[in-house]
């Protein structure tokens, strides 16, 4: 390993810190001196989308569009504190607490588990080289929307029932938040085994072996899944703050979904065949995102 790797590394994350406070600040300009609209989730959209430019601006500068990486769980918890202030709720509110404590801990262990593995900004996430590059000469706008606004419509909408949840009276039930609670920290337990268990076998690995063991036997995408079932928990908190919304609370768990499935899960795919012959057989005996026991047959590894 390079001798300038640390130095690099610490740099790096010095002008992601930056960028990331600069966007932050845009964003509370906006909602405190930009013109309002009646709608206190609608201000806090712009002020998000605002932020997001921001960051895209870094992106373009530093030709890195990882800068956007933490953003996905760096601004829910601000978005979620900025419209409990706002709201008719005290602060002995339980089950504002509990969801706070919920989106907390995501955002503090998803941002720390991206900082352990920050390279530095030499690196950049493959995918989005390759959308780029597939672009060709729309890859301005791509790399605009597909990497940046997208994910950033997305997160925010899976944020919508937070919204509810802590700026309407509760119309539900308590145990429903409960079990919004249990939900989400078994899925935040279960991306921090998932990671851990990739780190281990990502130090350990031979080249062209495949990863089959663990959460990673019962899913070939434990680390999706349990991002799914999250953004699934935020869901229910709604549902139990307004449970008459109930149908249409569930739409950004429903884009979650949709980009795992329809985006993340297939470019992962095609990369883990083409680089990892073995992959197949994976593929073969170990469910693709929901959590089951594998098909018979034994694991990969032992056939080898």
């Amino acid at each position: 390993m390079s001798t300038h790797t640390p130095s690099r590394r610490v740099a790096g994350l010095a002008r992601v810190a930056i960028a990331y406070l600069v966007a932050v600040a845009v964003a509370a300009l906006w909602l405190a001196w930009g013109p309002a609209t009646d709608a206190l989730w609608l201000d806090t959209l712009i002020a998000d989308l605002l932020a997001t430019v921001v960051i895209f601006g870094f992106s373009r500068y530093h030709h890195n569009s990882s800068f956007y990486d933490a953003y996905w769980s760096v601004i829910p918890p601000l978005l979620l504190v900025y419209w409990w202030c706002r709201g008719d709720f005290g602060i002995d509110d339980v089950r504002t607490w509990l969801l706070f404590a919920m989106v907390s801990v995501w955002a503090i262990r998803l941002t720390a588990n991206w900082v352990s593995t920050f390279p530095g900004l030499h690196h950049e996430d493959w995918r989005y080289a390759q959308l780029r590059d597939d672009a060709g000469r729309w890859e301005l706008p791509v790399d605009l929307f597909a990497i940046h606004v997208i994910p950033t419509l997305q997160v925010f909408a899976g944020m919508i029932p937070a919204y509810v949840a802590v700026t309407r009276p509760a119309a539900g039930p308590m145990w429903l938040v409960v079990v919004a609670f249990l939900v989400g920290m078994a899925a935040i337990t279960l991306e921090t085994i998932a990671d851990g268990q990739l780190r281990r076998f990502v130090r350990s690995a031979r080249a062209g072996e495949v990863m089959d063991h663990g959460v990673w036997g019962w899913s070939r995408h434990p680390n999706y899944f349990g991002e799914f079932s999250f953004w699934f928990a935020i869901a229910l908190f709604g549902v139990a703050a307004s449970p008459a919304d109930a149908w249409w609370l569930f739409i950004g768990a429903a884009a979650m979904l949709a980009l795992f499935e329809g985006a993340s899960i297939p470019l992962m795919e095609r990369r883990s065949l083409a680089r990892r012959p073995g992959y197949q057989a994976v593929i073969d005996r170990v469910p693709r995102f929901v959590l089951r026991p594998p098909r018979a047959g034994g694991s990969v590894r032992s056939r080898r």
